[in-house]
């Protein structure tokens, strides 16, 4: 699957949520698509890591299932055992996520922390997710500098809107009002699929009452 390919599949799956919010929960899919399509790709070209592959597949099944302890259980291991290697770096990307989905968001970061993928999506994507454990454990500030990092980053039509906006809810949360306004005419300005999408001018509209 070319890369196009999976930033078009990526762009249709987000674009038919129309209820993002400051979690990632709502386009888990999205995540799992990822995961998927970079995993595809990596063992088609790097037969060396068939063995780990192998360790994660399993637990990628049950969480698509919503079996989340279930893989927890089995990605556990395949972490400690395949630690630097594709299979090892997936399977600690997706027990991060099965984590946050149990509300153990602590956890959860100390998990996405040690990712290291060479994956555009999957790399922006695992700062974005601190930002999202950040922001459900009420930590706007710390959330809003882990969205900006992935937001800039990443530096493409899907991910960077999508983050900036998550920074500018958490800077209303903070009070950071200018903040706020600063973030959304930046994707106003820059990221115009997006923007209309989200009816950016209310969000706009909105901070400048404050």
């Amino acid at each position: 699957m070319s890369e196009n390919n999976i930033e078009s599949s990526l762009k249709e799956q987000f674009e038919s949520n129309k209820n993002l919010k400051l979690t990632t929960y709502l386009v888990g899919g999205v995540v799992l698509l990822v995961i998927a399509s970079f995993a595809y790709y990596q063992f088609m070209w790097t037969p060396n890591n068939e063995k780990s592959k192998a360790s994660y597949f399993e637990a990628l099944n049950y969480a698509e299932k919503d079996s989340t302890d279930l893989a927890i259980d089995l990605l556990k291991p395949s972490v400690k055992k395949y630690d630097g290697k594709v299979g090892g770096e997936i399977a600690q990307f997706t027990l991060a996520r099965q984590l946050m989905a149990k509300g153990e968001f602590s956890k959860a970061i100390e998990e996405l922390e040690g990712v290291d993928l060479d994956d555009e999506y999957l790399s922006v994507m695992s700062i974005g997710l601190q930002g999202d454990c950040l922001s459900e454990m009420k930590k706007y500030e710390e959330a809003e500098t882990m969205y900006i990092k992935a937001a800039e980053l990443g530096n493409n039509d899907f991910t960077s809107p999508m983050y900036f906006f998550k920074a500018a809810l958490c800077a209303e949360k903070t009070g950071d009002i200018e903040t706020a306004s600063h973030l959304y005419k930046n994707i106003e300005n820059n990221f115009t699929d997006f923007a209309n999408q989200k009816s950016i001018k209310k969000y706009i509209a909105r901070v400048n009452k404050k």
